[in-house]
């Protein structure tokens, strides 16, 4: 069979030269299922198939357990003059949103953010926020109007989406429509003006009512730089990336010399979205998105995810606590939570959601794992899940954004179908 890939002893060495492993097994080690030696040859196969068939233009695949990686393996190509390598570099988008998330809990553990803290505490705009909703006129049109919320927006609220705050490129209704009409996402504002202007919006629905999937995440990032005195980018690179060693990863690629390491989707699958083209990492705006922004390698984000694994360690340094992890880590939105779900409930069914993570609640014939796991994705294609129980997490990078919803799928499939 042709090869796909690079050479798999040289990716090893790479990936093992960023001293991703862990300081020691972790504790759930003792319960971890063993993966079969067919895993390997089930991805090779899967991966290989993708590439000749055209689907995707290369991916870099790390399943890693007990701190060592099971596999790791290298497809296709980066862009359409070089193979794919281990040092490529990936537009995250919504994987920012844990990193951030991880930030901002790390401040709840210094004692300088408080969960229950209203966001206009540190964003006062946001004391002015009103609730968006359809008034029916009696015939078949409809006017806006806006009522005050019922309570402030906390911190909870930004971590878990439960703000009111959406997005604007899904849904119809008065506040998806002028979230559209501004098009924040696309601005060059700084972080104070974006936030400012973001909180003259209306909110979707009451805060606390809904999971809805938007801004709360770019609004703690401007909440940690309040708190902190820095940029989002300098407190994440002071206190997480820099001590991680997670040396490629920022909000914008800033040296020349790294254009070539980025990984670039087949021209005809750009689109994350439906009015938004996959942007270009070396176009630096003043806006650093903490819901979205950052760019990074693999390497990088498998030492954040072995630290979250590991409890809030790496290498005897101590990010979060034990118990901070575990509350990240546990659904913050079940039937008590009074937390309605409709039909943009993006984590499916089964799964509920902690403090920056969709968290497996359930387990389900078509999508394995187990309770406990918890995940989440970046809509140019990359994605990732850690699995405490198995003491395992698995990281796919790619730029394929019309690809990424079928491949994690198969991806879970053949990884919990080769475990013994």
């Amino acid at each position: 069979m042709k090869r796909w890939s690079i050479n798999r002893r040289a990716l090893l060495l790479a990936l093992m030269a960023t001293s991703v492993a862990s300081s020691g097994p972790s504790q759930a080690a003792a319960t971890a299922r063993p993966l079969s030696p067919d895993l390997g040859r089930a991805l090779d196969s899967y991966f290989g198939n993708e590439i000749s068939a055209g689907k995707i233009p290369g991916a870099i695949i790390l399943v890693q357990q007990h701190g060592r990686p099971v596999y790791f393996e290298s497809f296709g190509r980066r862009d359409v003059a070089s193979p794919m390598g281990s040092d490529a570099i990936f537009r995250l988008y919504s994987m920012t949103k844990p990193v951030t998330s991880v930030a901002a809990m790390m401040l709840v553990d210094d004692g300088g953010l408080r969960l229950d803290d209203p966001v206009s505490k540190y964003i006062p705009a946001f004391a002015e926020a009103r609730v968006g909703i359809d008034m029916k006129t009696g015939d078949e049109h409809a006017t806006s109007a806006f009522v005050a919320p019922r309570r402030p927006i906390t911190i909870l609220d930004l971590l878990r989406h439960t703000s009111g705050i959406t997005y604007g490129f899904y849904g119809d209704d008065p506040a998806r429509r002028r979230y559209a009409q501004l098009d924040l996402a696309n601005s060059d504002l700084d972080s104070a003006e974006w936030a400012d202007r973001l909180a003259r919006l209306p909110l979707a629905e009451q805060p606390g009512t809904l999971w809805d999937y938007g801004h709360s995440t770019d609004v703690l990032g401007r909440v940690i730089e309040i708190i902190s005195g820095q940029s989002l980018y300098g407190f994440l690179k002071r206190r997480l990336l820099d001590p991680l060693g997670m040396k490629d990863t920022s909000f914008y690629v800033t040296d020349e010399s790294k254009r070539p390491r980025i990984a670039e989707p087949f021209a005809n699958d750009r689109m994350v979205g439906p009015v938004v083209g996959m942007r270009d990492p070396l176009e630096i705006r003043r806006w650093e998105a903490g819901g979205s922004g950052l760019v990074g390698t693999l390497g990088d984000y498998a030492r954040f995810a072995q630290m979250l694994i590991n409890g809030g360690t790496l290498d005897g340094r101590r990010y979060l606590g034990v118990t901070t992890v575990a509350a990240m880590t546990t659904d913050q939105i079940g039937p008590d939570s009074g937390v309605g779900r409709d039909y943009y409930y993006f984590p499916g069914d089964g799964s509920g959601f902690g403090l920056g993570f969709a968290v497996r609640t359930k387990e389900l014939a078509n999508e394995p794992g187990p309770i406990g796991e918890y995940r989440w994705d970046g809509v140019g294609g990359t994605f990732f899940w850690i699995d405490p129980k198995d003491d395992m997490f698995v990281i796919v990078m790619m730029q394929a954004p019309s690809q990424r919803v079928r491949i994690e799928s198969e991806v879970r499939k053949l990884v919990y179908g080769a475990m013994e």
